[in-house]
């Protein structure tokens, strides 16, 4: 294959890696304390093309690809809802929540009481306390939260929330819903945040659905333009065999 119709194919692969992305965020759009995720692009060229390089051969064509995404967790907007139960952090940091298998954080703060008084995410985890033991309240009773996150009820604290910013070397992951995991070493590294409590608002997603329409047109536009360079490439291979094989008198 002709250099510039394998540089073609792995920029249409990498339009449509990007593409994933996209719609998972578009499907985002409307989840409260969505984080967007973005790419980040880089040249691949295979070990056996770099050594034929530095050897003195023919220099090989590097592909490009997308060498890994990050995700940006930059604050959206904060709406109020003047619901109780929905919570927004304002600066930086993730409510620490007891998952199935471990620690887990989010931005994400619309909540429940549960029955038995247990403040948990809409899927039934705990949120951490910085004291061990957890909040229980009254569920038919108000309650309320103040800034740094203590909740309160009937004038009494009934504890306050862990929150918690990452690591400056911690990798989450992220997993289904709009939950991150860390691993153990993440886990122990996480400091207190200095973010603010909104009761009775959410934070929206930091990703838009403009943004999306304009960064899928761009998509579009340049698969097109790859695929239109491929179909050159192609066209271009046949003409050079048809030229060399054609006998002239």
């Amino acid at each position: 294959m002709d250099p510039l119709t394998t540089t073609a194919a792995a920029g249409m692969r990498s339009r449509l890696e990007t593409l994933d992305l996209l719609a998972n965020n578009l499907a985002n759009v409307s989840s409260p304390g969505f984080k967007a995720d973005r790419e980040a692009y880089s040249l691949y060229m295979a070990e056996e093309s770099l050594l034929a390089s530095e050897e003195g051969g023919i220099p090989q064509t590097s592909a490009p690809v997308i060498e890994t995404h990050h995700t940006d967790y930059g604050q959206g907007l904060l709406t109020s809802t003047g619901n109780s139960t929905d919570l927004a952090l304002s600066g930086t940091g993730f409510f620490q929540v007891d998952g199935p298998n471990g620690t887990l954080l989010t931005r994400n703060g619309r909540l429940q009481v549960t029955r038995d008084g247990r403040l948990t995410t809409m899927d039934g985890y705990a949120l951490s306390t910085v004291e061990p033991r957890r909040i229980r309240l009254n569920p038919e009773a108000p309650f309320s939260v103040d800034p740094d996150g203590t909740v309160r009820q009937d004038g009494a604290a009934m504890g306050r929330l862990k929150l918690v910013n990452l690591g400056s070397k911690a990798q989450a992951a992220r997993r289904e819903g709009l939950y991150f995991s860390l691993d153990a070493r993440g886990v122990q590294g996480l400091t207190e945040a200095r973010a603010e409590v909104r009761q009775g608002s959410l934070e929206a997603s930091n990703y838009s659905a403009s943004e999306a329409a304009v960064k899928l047109v761009g998509v579009l536009r340049q698969f097109e333009a790859l695929q239109r360079a491929s179909q050159l490439g192609a066209e271009m291979s046949r003409r050079a065999v048809e030229e060399v094989a054609r006998v002239t008198a």
